[in-house]
């Protein structure tokens, strides 16, 4: 699910920290980006600590990074990028989908939630998302942000147009600019200025407010 927030699409070459306590989870990970030219791996840190001081060093787009760490777990750490580095995305990739787990991060700033077993289309996926100012959770946690059931439809309380309903859809599924502006038939642009018209209408919310609009509103089905 992507933000509508006003930072810019990313469009050169996406620099990520790793952060993970286990070298061979990085190895694997670092070897699933190395699929595309469009990322590149500019450090890792092995815990949280390590990876708040590398992150500052660093200025990366994206801290890719776990949840359960030692000398400081990675809600702390997350909580303190992005109070120090605003504009460093940050993505948990984590083997939990415990939705307190989920909540906490997005709580701490987090901008995505990924599970372990995620694939590597799915993962570079999910970065570019994050990386374009959006949103993305595992299709496994994305309903743990609002509960498990799915409440039936409401009334539109926004005043949303059906291109508008259409487009905070596609952003709740985590899909980036491109992606909605070709799935749509629209230009990037005007996929931009809907999204700023959806700010104003339903305020600056969190994914999972985010999310929850478009639950209710039977956007998600």
């Amino acid at each position: 699910m992507v933000d509508v927030d006003r930072r810019p699409p990313a469009t050169s070459l996406i620099r990520i920290l790793l952060a993970d306590d286990h070298e061979l989870v990085r190895d694997g990970i670092r070897a699933r980006l190395a699929k595309t030219d469009l990322l590149e791996v500019v450090g890792e840190a092995t815990n949280g600590r390590e990876a708040i001081e590398l992150a500052e060093e660093l200025r990366p787009d994206i801290v890719l990074m776990d949840v359960s760490m030692p000398v400081m777990n990675g809600l702390d750490a997350a909580s303190e990028i992005r109070k120090r580095l605003p504009q460093t995305g940050i993505l948990v990739l984590s083997i939990y989908d415990n939705p307190e787990y989920v909540r906490g991060v997005v709580q701490a700033g987090a901008r995505g939630y990924i599970l372990k077993d995620i694939c590597a289309k799915d993962m570079i996926t999910a970065i570019t998302s994050v990386a374009n100012g959006g949103y993305y959770f595992s299709s496994a946690v994305g309903p743990t942000l609002v509960g498990n059931s799915a409440p039936a439809p409401v009334d539109d309380p926004y005043g949303l147009t059906d291109r508008e309903r259409q487009v905070l859809s596609a952003i709740a599924k985590g899909q980036p600019n491109k992606e909605i502006a070709k799935e749509l038939g629209i230009s990037v642009r005007t996929v931009e200025s809907h999204r700023l018209n959806l700010r104003e209408k339903v305020g600056s919310k969190n994914a999972a407010q985010l999310y929850k609009i478009a639950q209710e509103l039977g956007l998600l089905t």
